[in-house]
């Protein structure tokens, strides 16, 4: 496993470092690497890796989480908190219904069969969106108007909203005894228990902060930690207590930010070298999951389908920013930037089929479902990518430096007494 990570580790830094001088997201030579080296192509990535791929992904999706919960400011995510609740539900809403239409005549899927797809395929992936918004908001490009911040908040939601639909739609499909409105309900009561947590979290960890005063990267490694045990109580309560983890894990990095700014921007400074390698992880490993076989089964189809949906997803999202005081060309980036997909699909995309052959149903739709999830991966993830960081470099507005510079302050303070940035 370790020569596999070695390996992983050099050739992405090296397809990094050749993309980003072509002016080209590295993160798409991430994932054409885990493409080439997973178990479909090549078949270089060891098998225990593999094993714990899901893990891995897991911790580097924590991580990039954290660093967005550190830009959160309370003033940007009041103007535009109207917005990124809509953009939570309604982009996702026009995708859904748009495939559910069509579905039937591109892939001769029934209607349900359809909206189970819309569903998987209805999540915008923050393993992609995330971290290019972190870097708008870092160079502060759309800063003024807290763009990159509404797209972080929003797309953070989105997930959790389709991933309840899926829920319901999969359980009715299967005969279960689903009752709806309490599944519906959950999305917002997870919402809000999520934000609760994180709150009270993130409060108890700046009050033991202020105690202990523990070094910076002590503090990464403390509040690392308690972020993944978040996530497994979010498993433990499932069946019980609506909870979004991730959302509580982005919660915890905004109230440290509020109540003790300095120790945001040390730990995201931390943060940004563990990003590093957690980077090559996510990618990797998501490009792993990616059958390049299975994907082109469905061929012309398939990808004229997930167009149509993105269509459908683009207008609505457009619709959510009417009436706001963004310009066109911005509009035109928040459309762009909620089209990759990866992360969803990668986790749930073969679901619906391990369903079905439990229920000893036909496990054809099921097939035809992973096909297109996969597609959609290896279609939107790389294109949506480079045409985030296409548009926004050249669309967005730099807005001025704070004057006071307390957070490139608080970074050089912090060097001062903990030796440099790297722990």
């Amino acid at each position: 496993m370790a020569v596999s990570l070695a390996e992983l580790i050099i050739a992405s830094l090296l397809v990094d470092w050749i993309f980003k001088k072509v002016k080209i997201p590295g993160l798409i030579g991430m994932l054409l690497i885990g493409i080439g080296f997973g178990p479909y192509v090549l078949g270089i990535i060891n098998e225990d890796l593999l094993a714990v791929s899901a893990d891995l992904r897991l911790v580097a999706l924590i991580v990039i989480l954290l660093r967005a919960g550190f830009e959160l400011s309370k003033d940007t995510l009041k103007r535009v908190g109207l917005m990124a609740l809509l953009l939570s539900a309604v982009p996702a809403c026009f995708e859904i219904a748009t495939i559910t239409l069509l579905g039937p005549y591109f892939l001769g899927l029934t209607r349900m069969e359809s909206a189970i797809l819309g569903a998987i395929l209805g999540a915008v992936s923050p393993a992609v969106v995330v971290p290019l918004m972190i870097q708008f908001i870092e160079k502060r490009y759309g800063a003024a108007k807290g763009i990159p911040t509404l797209v972080l908040a929003a797309s953070s939601v989105d997930d959790v909203f389709v991933i309840v639909v899926y829920s319901i739609l999969i359980g009715v499909y299967l005969g279960h005894n689903v009752n709806i409105a309490w599944e519906l309900a959950g999305i917002p009561l997870s919402i809000i228990t999520g934000i609760v947590v994180g709150l009270v979290t993130g409060w108890i960890l700046y009050k033991v902060f202020d105690r202990y005063n523990p070094r910076a990267t002590k503090r990464v490694l403390i509040i690392l930690g308690i972020a993944i045990l978040l996530v497994r109580g979010e498993h433990l309560l499932e069946s019980s207590i609506p909870f979004s983890a991730l959302i509580a894990v982005m919660t915890v990095g905004f109230i440290i930010l509020e109540k003790r700014e300095h120790y945001a921007h040390e730990m995201s400074a931390r943060l940004g070298k563990i990003w590093i390698f957690a980077e090559i992880l996510l990618f990797t490993l998501v490009g792993s999951q990616v059958d390049i076989g299975v994907a082109l089964g469905s061929g012309l189809a398939g990808i004229a389908l997930i167009s149509l949906g993105l269509v459908g997803r683009s207008i609505g999202t457009y619709l959510c920013m009417l009436g706001s005081n963004l310009n066109m060309k911005e509009r035109l980036f928040v459309v762009i930037a909620y089209l990759p997909k990866a992360t969803v699909q990668a986790a749930i995309g073969a679901a619906p089929l391990a369903a079905m052959k439990l229920a000893g149903m036909d496990t054809a739709p099921g097939n035809m479902i992973l096909t297109v999830a996969v597609l959609s991966i290896l279609y939107t993830a790389p294109l949506g990518a480079a045409a985030i960081s296409f548009v926004g470099w050249r669309v967005l507005e730099v807005a001025p430096e704070d004057i006071d510079g307390s957070r490139n302050a608080a970074i050089e303070s912090d060097a001062d007494v903990d030796g440099g940035l790297l722990p």
